[in-house]
């Protein structure tokens, strides 16, 4: 299967990757383009992609870049800005409170401030290592996308029911599952990682699936400024939507291109998503739910009943 990928911007492309400066890229994007903006910019911390500068050279640096994804993003539109911490001699500056002015001298709404938890990384010795980064999700307005359905994620009781009252017997959690919640467990993409590419900092992919799906329609426009190896390109396009974005270094575009069209071809190794976070530790203790003893209704009433009376 053959797929082109363009490197000048349309939206009739269902793909275009940009090799060079965000800011120049963005310049040839008309207004009101694109329906979601979701990316990781470089944090200043002298990765091997980025110049270590002044905390207020890099601040207005990103200020220009988020004025202009104001700029092309459509009204019903969500830009989302994820990003750790600045560290110098020990000491951490959350970038994400750092950055929120510029998104609030643009009026944008911000509707959560996600926390993205991992369970690896580097470990500290003066300091409690740190195992989360931030997600700020904003909209342009108060008409916005927001698809939950396709989101859902397990309930963790699926069986439980209403034990009185008229809804009496009826399932009293959505059958579709829960709202994800404002807190994500999804792993990191570490050197044992099924996706794991020449990127130091790479995305995983059900990260950006879960942005895509709640965020866009099919055939929306999902832009990524600095689009690293490719991963928000792949969850677009694995969901018929369209991407665009834009990367500085010509080694990330090359892979980025050799994963896309391996995803278009469906060869791509990637985590599922909704896998269960996966612990070698605990593999013994396993128990094959089909193997769980669960409590009658009865005993469910009775419970519930013992903690009326309790908490009256």
């Amino acid at each position: 299967m053959c797929m082109t990928i363009y490197d000048s911007f349309s939206i009739q492309n269902r793909v275009t990757l940009y090799q060079g400066d965000c800011l120049e890229f963005l310049k040839t994007i008309p207004d009101e383009s694109v329906t979601l903006v979701v990316t990781s910019p470089p944090y200043n911390i002298g990765k091997e992609y980025e110049k270590k500068v002044s905390l207020e050279i890099y601040y207005k640096w990103q200020e220009k870049v988020i004025q202009e994804c104001y700029r092309i993003l459509k009204n019903n539109g969500s830009i989302c800005w994820e990003v750790g911490n600045y560290v110098s001699n020990g000491e951490i500056t959350p970038l994400d409170i750092y950055l929120y002015p510029i998104f609030n001298s643009l009026n944008l709404h911000l509707r959560n401030r996600i926390i993205w938890e991992f369970g690896h990384g580097l470990h500290c010795s003066k300091r409690f290592s740190g195992r989360y980064e931030t997600i700020l999700w904003f909209t342009k307005t108060d008409d916005y996308i927001f698809n939950l359905d396709s989101v859902r994620v397990p309930q963790k009781y699926p069986n439980k029911r209403y034990f009185k009252g008229p809804k009496k017997g009826e399932l009293s959690c959505n059958p579709l599952g829960k709202n994800p919640s404002d807190v994500w467990d999804i792993p990191n993409v570490k050197s044992n990682h099924i996706e794991k590419t020449i990127h130091p900092c790479q995305f995983p992919i059900e990260l950006m699936e879960r942005f895509v799906l709640s965020m866009t329609n099919k055939d929306d426009i999902v832009f990524d400024p600095f689009m690293g190896v490719g991963t928000t390109a792949i969850a677009a396009l694995m969901h018929d939507r369209k991407a665009a974005g834009s990367e500085l270094e010509k080694k990330y575009v090359e892979v980025a291109k050799e994963r896309i069209i391996a995803a278009e071809n469906g060869t791509l190794q990637m985590r599922p998503m909704g896998r269960p976070v996966f612990d070698p530790k605990a593999k013994d203790d396993y128990i094959p739910p089909e193997t769980i003893a669960f409590p009658s209704e009865e005993q469910l009433q009775l419970t519930l009943l013992q903690k009326e009376v309790i908490y009256k």
